[in-house]
């Protein structure tokens, strides 16, 4: 089907075909979120798709979509390319062998033309990252800046770069790395390793050393034939005017050893000096200078050129140019004032303009301007030279200050360097640096770098003017690292040395209402980042916590009683139901609708393992409509927010409402917060639900992404992958494709898992499958006092269905226990068959038919459909079309021996 789009729907298909978010691909495209949810919808309704998965399928298909490859990032050239023309086919050609090419050669020579000039040549979309601003220890963030990526819950921005980079064919230029070697060296290292359609292109002075990678020697241009062209085309620019000799011009090349910067930077003299007066300068100025010939030298008449360039500046020019050397990126005009605060603003914007046409400042799109490296670094010796630095370095903190704090989110990566470089350049103590450092976490935040975010906290908190201050930091701090899972253990000390830090200050009610968070997050989230809390550390956190605070106060008392419902059993997930309602009460109490979330987890757990299924569910659609009070902008609101999804699509499948589940995981997909989080359970509960519902191969689909992406990570494999394994593992098993039912019970295994779940899939295999020689032993298992709550009802269901097949003398008991499944409409429906099939009772087959038909549970359905003898060619019907194994009459299969008995 071809489908007409506009062009901006194609760059919307594409981004979205990315995994992006909205907000990601609004900040991308330079749009509002309105809009793109408009792109979005209208795209939906044109491809005639259910969600944004398949819509992401669409954006692969040429015929479908002819969405262009775009290089995010990618210097939009002001002036023409001059020669190079081997060199470009030096590069393409290069990446015919290998997958990583350096640049290599001297500043000035021209490598970041060559590279932006080449890249659009290669056939791959992907980003052009400038590492010139970046300081160590943030290329990842540069990279993430320019693809768009965000950090995600339980995945660090490395495996977001990764899964980004991984689908498909990419590639990543690495513009000026010489001095972030190891780190460049590091990521690409990892992306190449991981993302086997990846292409690197890199520039640098150093090459990287890694193994495969391509050096290409970028030389100077030949004095004779490209540097005379770019010579004589910029002087021209310059001055339309302008007339030389080509002997002439080719000296003044040969002086400045080819290098294109050299040439610019001269070209743009050329109509005040003419070309004698311009050779004659330049002569003068190399006299100045020692050093021999060689490649050192081609530095010598680079420097040689901007210092001459430098000191035919008027003085206000030469001090506004030294100041700007402050910013490490870009700047606006609202920066270059800040650090320009003698001189008057229309003065300040007229020698800005005069730097610009001298070449020293250059345009870095609408309303921003940058200093080239050389540049930079010249006018940086000139600044410490003068004096100046420490008052430039103090207006400079001030404008981050003010930037931080009034910056628009959606533009943090244009000012995200300077903030960083203010900070670290910025005295230890002092209420500016703090300021500057809360504000800068919350950006990381809302950019959704939350490893910056985290450790940018923990740095708010060491430079906070009063412990009150620093304890709001700590507390931010630990709701980010449980976000991005860097262990328990973390979380808990930066909790307790809030404690430590509000008791010291004689604020008992925060050290309690801390130490009670730790007891909270640890005791509901067990063994989440690898450390489970011992039961009698938890219980004594909880008693210090009685102890410090006043049970008065409504937020503390919400916090102590949250406390005390999750620790009341040493058994995970085993709130008592009174104390959870009562925390409720507590929470209630305290107006805060993040607490009010938090107590009602415990009182969903508590219902679930009630066996109150549908009270839990309801209790879960409450906690959803409390996330409009919450700030998306707040760390503090953030587990509560990822916690609140997963739970509510969680507990529409434990119901068995298998409708309600897939639209909440699909928001959950969609959240920019949770987002396509594959390493935790939003995708779990999708590819569950869709399993569930016969939905099988858009269950396979998600399944494969996502255990892929988990694997190209090189993250563990642990329980929190069952269900995504399971899932699999049932489909093929019901499809009867054993090699694949094979690999995927083995992926069961090895999350060293075996779970309620498992057994439940396992059941149901056997059962379609017709092999009930171990139908005693597995019913028994369904059966046991160890079943979980969350897939009891599914279990014991298929237990007491199994139990008729295989004509079990205990069959109608088993039936009475599982009654109580009717909270679960999977498992009622299930119930209903299996009385079906034991008392020959047609109505109680369309029973089941119509429970299948209300959840939408397609296989379940046509299983069901071969109970009646009038309807069972429809039933082998829809099983073909789900690629299910067709009972036979005579084979060994349940449910060909019971089609016609009805």
């Amino acid at each position: 089907m071809l489908v007409e789009v506009s062009e901006r729907e194609a760059e919307v298909l594409a981004a979205v075909g990315a995994h992006l978010s909205n907000v990601q691909i609004a900040r991308r495209l330079h749009i509002s979120v309105r809009t793109v949810e408009s792109h979005v919808s209208s795209l939906l309704r044109k491809y005639g798709v259910r969600g944004r998965r398949e819509l992401a399928a669409l954006a692969g298909r040429p015929a479908e979509a002819a969405a262009p490859e775009r290089l995010a990032g990618l210097p939009v050239a002001r002036t023409s390319f001059v020669g190079r023309g081997a060199e470009r086919e030096a590069v393409l050609a290069a990446f015919g062998g290998s997958r990583l090419v350096t640049l290599l050669g001297p500043g000035g020579v021209g490598k970041t033309r060559l590279a932006a000039t080449v890249a659009p040549d290669l056939p791959y979309g992907g980003a052009f990252v400038d590492l010139v601003p970046v300081r160590d220890g943030f290329v990842a963030q540069a990279v993430a800046a320019a693809l768009g990526v965000e950090e995600r819950p339980q995945r660090s921005l490395t495996e977001a770069l990764a899964e980004r980079l991984g689908r498909g064919r990419s590639l990543l230029v690495l513009d000026n790395c010489e001095h972030l070697l190891d780190e460049v060296a590091r990521l690409a290292d990892r992306l190449l390793s991981t993302c086997p359609g990846c292409r690197i292109l890199v520039t640098s002075r150093e090459r990287l050393g890694l193994p495969g990678e391509r050096i290409l020697q970028v030389e100077p241009l030949p004095p004779a034939s490209d540097a005379r062209a770019l010579f004589t085309e910029r002087a021209g620019a310059a001055d339309p005017g302008f007339a030389a000799g080509p002997e002439v011009i080719e000296e003044i090349c040969a002086k400045l050893d080819g290098m294109p910067l050299a040439i610019e930077l001269a070209a743009a003299r050329a109509a005040a000096l003419g070309p004698d007066g311009l050779l004659t300068a330049l002569e003068d100025r190399l006299r100045l200078l020692a050093g021999g010939r060689g490649v050192d030298d081609r530095h010598r008449s680079l420097r040689a050129v901007v210092g001459w360039s430098h000191d035919l500046l008027d003085e206000e020019e030469r001090g506004l140019l030294h100041r700007l050397a402050i910013f490490v990126g870009g700047f606006d005009l609202a920066a270059v004032l800040a650090v320009n605060a003698a001189v008057s603003a229309g003065a300040t914007a007229d020698l800005l303009g005069r730097l610009v046409d001298k070449s020293l400042v250059v345009r870095a799109g609408r309303g921003r301007w940058r200093l080239l490296q050389t540049v930079r670094d010249f006018a940086a010796e000139q600044l410490l030279g003068s004096g100046e630095l420490p008052e430039i370095r103090e207006r400079h903190l001030r404008w981050a200050v003010g930037a931080a704090a009034a910056l628009e989110p959606g533009d943090f990566d244009l000012v995200a360097d300077d903030l960083r470089a203010a900070l670290a350049g910025a005295p230890e103590p002092g209420e500016a640096q703090h300021r500057l450092a809360r504000s800068l976490a919350g950006l990381c935040y809302a950019r959704r770098f939350l490893t910056e975010s985290q450790r940018t906290y923990e740095e708010a908190a060491k430079r906070a003017p009063t412990p009150i201050e620093a304890w709001h930091d700590l507390h931010s701090a630990a709701a980010c690292t449980y976000l991005v899972g860097s262990g328990g253990e973390r979380v808990m000390g930066l909790l307790t040395s809030a404690a430590e830090g509000a008791r010291a200050a004689g604020d008992g009610d925060r050290a309690a209402i801390s130490l009670a968070t730790a007891v909270v997050t640890s005791a509901r989230n067990p063994g989440r980042h690898g450390v489970e809390m011992p039961y009698d550390r938890l219980r004594l956190l909880l008693e210090q916590a009685r102890a410090a605070g006043d049970p008065r106060d409504p937020v503390v008392a919400a916090w102590l009683a949250a406390a005390a419902t999750w620790t009341a059993s040493p058994e995970p997930y085993s709130a008592d139901l009174p104390l959870a309602e009562r925390a409720v009460t507590a929470a209630r109490d305290s107006g805060d609708p993040v607490l009010v979330s938090s107590a009602l987890d415990t009182l969903i757990c508590a219902l679930l393992g009630a066996g109150r299924l549908r009270d839990a569910q309801r209790v879960s659609r409450e906690r959803l409509s409390l996330l409009k009070s919450m700030s998306r902008a707040d760390p503090l609101s953030a587990p509560e927010i990822v916690d609140t999804f997963h739970m509510a699509a969680r507990c529409a499948i434990v119901t068995g409402d298998l409708t309600e589940a897939l639209e909440l995981a699909r928001l959950a997909e969609e959240d920019d917060l949770v987002g396509a989080d594959q390493y935790f359970d939003s995708t779990n509960n999708l590819v569950l639900a869709l399993a569930l519902q016969g939905e099988f191969d858009q269950a396979l689909a998600y399944a494969h992404a996502a255990w892929d992406d988990w694997q190209r990570a090189g993250t563990p494999i642990t329980g929190m992958m069952l269900p995504l394994a399971v899932a699999p593992a049932l489909i093929h098993g019901l499809r009867g494709d054993e090699p694949n039912h094979r690999l995927w019970s083995d992926r069961v295994h090895r999350t060293g898992r075996r779970s309620t779940l498992t057994s439940f899939a396992e059941a149901r295999v056997a059962l379609h499958a017709g092999r009930l020689e171990n139908a005693e032993p597995m019913i028994g298992e369904l059966f046991s006092g160890e079943t979980d709550p969350f897939f009891r009802a599914y279990a014991q269901a298929v237990g007491a269905e199994l139990a008729v097949m295989a004509r079990l003398p205990d069959a109608e008991a088993r039936m009475g226990v599982a009654s109580g499944s009717g909270e679960n409409a999977w498992a009622a429906a299930c119930l209903a068959r299996a009385r079906g099939r034991l008392s020959g009772d047609r109505r109680e087959v369309e029973a089941a038919l119509t429970g299948w038909e209300r959840i939408g549970a397609r296989f379940e359905r046509a299983c069901t459909l071969l109970l009646l003898p009038d309807r069972a060619e429809e039933g082998r019907a829809e099983l073909t079309a789900l690629g299910c194994d067709q009972p036979r009459k005579n084979a060994d299969s349940a449910e060909a021996n019971a089609a016609g008995s009805t």
